[in-house]
């Protein structure tokens, strides 16, 4: 199932913010569906990996415990007008996304 992610950035002297906002569904598996009283199955993003021009610059390990529809966000120092920012991330039923975006 295809999960939208939305990468933005802006800045601000040397320094530019990157904010990630994946629409998932971070299920912890505790839940119980109204209907069936069934217990919905855990389904929460793992890692979020962060790139400028092709070079990592952040991971972030998530699990169960972030809420749905989780906005991510790093800052980095020294990123130029035209830079590349990509972002992506993988969760526990093996699902992945993510995005890109020009630092402005």
């Amino acid at each position: 199932m295809a999960k939208l992610t939305k990468v933005k950035t802006r800045t601000k002297g040397d320094t530019t913010e990157v904010l990630v906002l994946v629409n998932h569904p971070m299920e912890t598996g505790q839940r119980k569906d109204k209907k069936t009283k069934q217990k919905i199955p855990a389904h929460y993003i793992q890692k979020i990996t962060f790139e400028h021009n092709g070079k990592v610059v952040a991971d972030a390990n998530l699990g169960a415990a972030v809420s749905k529809n989780p906005l991510t966000a790093i800052s980095i120092k020294g990123a130029a007008a035209g830079d590349k920012i990509k972002v992506s991330w993988s969760d526990n039923k093996g699902e992945s996304g993510g995005g890109e975006a020009t630092v402005a």
